[in-house]
């Protein structure tokens, strides 16, 4: 039996077991093993077979965003709009059969926005080229979900879906569980909220610290340890189809944007959502004859990950670094590398 059928027979058997106290257990089991078997599907082919030509495209510039979306629902238009790079758009479903690359500019920014196939439902499965699509959608910093107005919520249910099942989580945050599997002969839970827990996996020995109110879901995928959790911006193609009171009901919806690319209308509003899910920040390195200034993610700005954005030796060869701005006391002020960093923050690097 292979793995799709493996996951199917445990869906139908989740689908007709009644869900209650006594059965509780029985289902943390089977999520558990569902989970297990997802993850091996997006592990790479250990056979000689073709790989995906078109898919393995470098990541360059500040961050990077994935473009995925239903055939035709404008995703190539939205590409040559935002870039310089052409891509091939026609009334046709797939035209867009490679991971097609561009750059947008903003703010002093190099992000790079991939147009990536269109995915069809059971990707996950492999339909449609879609481990290829969504692997490459896991290495993103923020996903841009291209949906059609027209269709209403069925797509954007169908994609989340999607994700959901190989472990991609969209705008949530990473569940704070403390898990370490442990040799010492014992299992430990220390809870400091109310928790749901079910036994999920056959875990012997391991140490479990609960944060934060949580899940059995939640508790499985700290156990799994694939999973991804990024933004994603939902962004309604073709508002210019629809009625006025539908545009406005898509538009108030959480880390939703409209825009039709058509009449090139909402899309400097759509960029400035994505700055704001990129949070990036500008640093500045001094140095002879003016400033060069870099661009981080907001959540790992520490003075080491300076260093790797600048070279990846520099962090080995690091002494102590003097900070001009806000994320000191005074300035300038010599930390070291765990000190995090501020937007527009001056940094001088010395090495040893």
């Amino acid at each position: 039996m292979g793995i799709l059928e493996k996951i199917a027979e445990i869906e139908r058997e989740i689908s007709r077991t009644q869900k209650n106290k006594a059965t509780e257990y029985h289902l943390g089991l089977l999520k558990a093993k569902l989970a297990k078997y997802r993850a091996q599907l997006l592990e790479p082919s250990k056979s000689s077979g073709a790989k995906g030509e078109g898919f393995d495209v470098m990541k360059s510039g500040d961050a990077r965003v994935a473009l995925i979306g239903f055939p035709s629902v404008g995703k190539s238009t939205f590409l040559s709009l935002m870039t310089s790079t052409e891509s091939e758009a026609a009334s046709y479903e797939f035209t867009t059969l490679t991971c097609i690359p561009g750059v947008i500019t903003y703010k002093g920014a190099n992000i790079q926005l991939l147009d990536l196939p269109g995915i069809i439902e059971g990707a996950a499965q492999g339909k449609g080229r879609g481990r290829q699509v969504i692997a490459v959608a896991r290495t993103a910093d923020v996903v841009i979900m291209m949906l059609d107005a027209t269709k209403g919520d069925v797509q954007r249910e169908l994609l989340e879906k999607e994700l959901e099942s190989v472990g991609i989580r969209l705008n949530r945050p990473k569940p704070n569980i403390y898990f370490k599997v442990s040799v010492s002969g014992f299992f430990f839970f220390n809870v400091r909220q109310h928790v749901n827990l079910n036994p999920t996996a056959e875990i012997f020995n391991a140490e479990v610290l609960f944060r934060e109110d949580s899940t059995p879901d939640e508790f499985i995928d700290v156990i799994v340890g694939n999973r991804v959790y990024m933004p994603c911006l939902y962004v309604y193609n073709k508002v210019d189809q629809i009625s006025i009171e539908e545009v406005d009901r898509l538009a108030h919806r959480p880390n939703s944007v409209v825009i039709s690319c058509g009449m090139k209308l909402n899309l400097d509003y759509l960029l400035e959502q994505l700055w704001e899910d990129l949070a990036l920040i500008c640093i500045y390195t001094k140095k002879r004859g003016g400033k060069l200034f870099l661009l981080l993610n907001f959540y790992r700005a520490s003075v080491e990950h300076v260093c790797h954005r600048i070279h990846r030796t520099l962090a080995s060869q690091f002494k102590y670094a003097l900070v001009w701005g806000t994320s000191t006391k005074y300035s300038p002020q010599r930390v070291g590398l765990t000190h995090i960093m501020e937007h527009e923050d001056v940094i001088q690097i010395v090495k040893k």
